[in-house]
């Protein structure tokens, strides 16, 4: 974690310090949840490794899969968070998961200990809205095999750990249209 905070160049190693002072070292197993839905999100974690899907569920009950957090991220139920309102998300390990968490009140203490710490959540604010507003593009404006292509070329990651369930959801297509569209791209 400390090397993924050094990457951005804006906190000081002191800081650094205090942000690992106060997490907590957690793991999660497979299929745990980091939160439900109906619970208040009173804290943020840090994925040291294993993999994350955020899902909710649709009017017909069913899971709509929205977001993977791999490692080297941060996950919350992150209006929750900022609202203190109950989240309508899930957050499940899809693997067994070690993270740290910090509390807001922990986060909120780290805001007012440092200009800084303001700077570097306003920066991945802003890359969280940046990477969901390239979500919604996607989902609206191509067609299921331009976004496969483009998890293929920019995440392929997803293709090798995520079980097909998740990722048909995901990409908002049937498990049978992702398995068409998978053979006529290695064909």
């Amino acid at each position: 974690m400390r090397n993924y905070l050094e990457t951005f160049e804006i906190l000081t190693k002191d800081e650094i310090d205090l942000f690992e002072k106060k997490a907590v070292h957690k793991k999660l197993k497979k299929v745990d949840f980091f939160i439900k839905e109906g619970q208040i999100s009173k804290e943020v974690g840090f994925v040291i490794s294993g993999l994350f899907r955020s899902f909710y569920h649709s009017s017909s009950e069913e899971e709509v899969t929205y977001c993977f957090t791999f490692s080297s991220s941060f996950v919350s139920a992150y209006s929750s968070f900022l609202s203190q309102k109950k989240t309508a998300e899930n957050i499940q390990a899809i693997t067994d998961i070690e993270l740290l968490t910090i509390s807001r009140d922990g986060i909120l203490k780290l805001e007012q200990s440092s200009t800084n710490w303001l700077k570097f959540f306003k920066f991945i604010a802003e890359q969280e809205y940046i990477k969901m507003e390239k979500r919604i593009f996607l989902l609206q404006k191509e067609t299921a095999e331009k976004r496969y292509l483009d998890l293929l070329t920019n995440q392929p990651e997803f293709l090798q750990l995520i079980p097909l369930n998740f990722l048909s959801s995901y990409l908002g297509i049937t498990q049978r249209h992702l398995s068409r569209i998978r053979k006529s791209i290695s064909n």
